[in-house]
């Protein structure tokens, strides 16, 4: 089957748009509006930007609260969404009016950050602090790149020096109202080119798969 977006209506491509680009991370986005209202909010449209120096960034399609309140501010939080806190990730998601704060209704306990003036999850093992560095508008969309001031990772799940993603137990978005939870991980080194050269069998031994 082919579909392509010049034939079809924008909200069945973007459900297949969905279903294809998977799994996806998800940001969840602390901001804070000028009045002071904090939103906490899940954007599946999220990854590493540049590592140097450190940009993440994440997709707002349309206008939402988190873009309004990081253009209002230059500021953000990103916390990791872990399976244990599902139900309270998904119900960020609800579209509650402007001015009405997410952590409260949701019941999410929020603490200070400390390179930012906007909270992190305090129940989340990881929360990148965030200043906006810029903003993209593609169509309907806006792409928010922030640099990150900190991360902040809970000790506990830290191990030779990084954090260990069996104790992260991240959520991901998949199509539809699908999600998924971490599954087996698999481990494999990158093959360098004088390695691949060194020994023939590595080539053969995947062209024979």
């Amino acid at each position: 089957m082919h579909f392509d977006p010049a034939a079809m209506d924008g909200g069945a491509f973007y459900r297949v748009l969905n279903s294809v680009v998977v799994p996806r991370p998800i940001a969840w986005v602390c901001s804070r509006s000028a009045e002071g209202v904090a939103n906490l909010a899940p954007h599946s449209f999220y990854t590493v930007a540049c590592v140097s120096p450190p940009v993440v960034q994440f997709t707002s399609v349309g206008r939402k609260d988190s873009l309004d309140n990081v253009e209002a501010t230059g500021e953000f939080t990103v916390s990791l969404t872990p399976e244990w806190l599902f139900e309270q990730v998904n119900a960020t998601g609800t579209d509650f009016p402007p001015g009405v704060g997410e952590p409260e209704e949701v019941g999410i306990a929020l603490e200070p950050g400390e390179r930012v003036g906007v909270p992190r999850v305090a129940g989340s093992p990881v929360a990148v602090e965030c200043t906006l560095h810029s903003t993209v508008r593609l169509g309907d969309s806006t792409v928010v790149f922030g640099r990150v001031e900190l991360i902040s990772v809970w000790e506990s799940v830290v191990e030779g020096g990084r954090p260990r993603i069996e104790r992260l137990q991240p959520l991901a978005r998949l199509g539809g109202n699908e999600w998924t939870t971490l599954g087996e991980v698999r481990e494999i080194g990158r093959i360098s080119y004088r390695r691949w050269a060194e020994d023939p069998s590595i080539g053969e031994n995947l062209r024979q798969q």
